[in-house]
């Protein structure tokens, strides 16, 4: 586990990552984490007591890393741009869960489980966190149903989600 104090930081404009709030992982501790490691990895740990898992840190391409802060860990931290936070991580090497009411019904979609097993881990997350992100029944068999139609489509995750999002409104 490595323990250290950093200030929360916000990109101006940074291509993609503009506007993301964030904390920075220095080379030195991204290589005690996982030594030689160059690509998104995943850690857990703790923002001061707001305790996390499984969150993708990605790398800036000079040896450091950011583990971006969504608005549901600044909100639980309750800290914005230009304060310190105590952090606290370890690299969470355990395998992410897939949805198994997806994986169920992909198997009766012998095409869109083709399709789904051909991406990387990283997007299969994508569909099974939309998934299991629903409050409802209704809306978790709605989303299963749009994702199999998806997959069995070729489709990525962003193709599937803007589709959707234009046939709702």
């Amino acid at each position: 586990m490595i323990t250290y104090t950093t200030v929360i930081r916000k990109f101006d404009k940074k291509g993609e990552k503009s506007g993301w709030t964030y904390i920075e992982i220095s080379e030195a501790n991204a290589q005690k984490l996982v030594p030689g490691q160059k690509t998104t990895f995943r850690i857990r740990g703790s923002l001061d007591s707001y305790s996390f898992q499984k969150v993708a840190v990605l790398p800036m391409g000079d040896g450091t890393f950011i583990f971006p802060l969504n608005l549901q860990i600044r909100k639980a931290v309750g800290k914005k741009q230009g304060e310190m936070v105590k952090v606290m991580i370890e690299a969470d090497k355990r395998k992410l869960q897939l949805s198994r009411d997806l994986i169920a019904s992909l198997k009766d979609e012998p095409s869109a489980l083709e399709h789904f097993n051909s991406l990387s881990p990283s997007h299969q997350q994508y569909f099974s966190k939309w998934i299991e992100s629903a409050k409802t029944l209704q809306t978790k068999t709605r989303r299963i149903v749009v994702t199999v139609m998806a997959l069995g489509d070729k489709k990525g995750f962003g193709e599937m989600i803007r589709q959707y999002r234009e046939q709702r409104y």
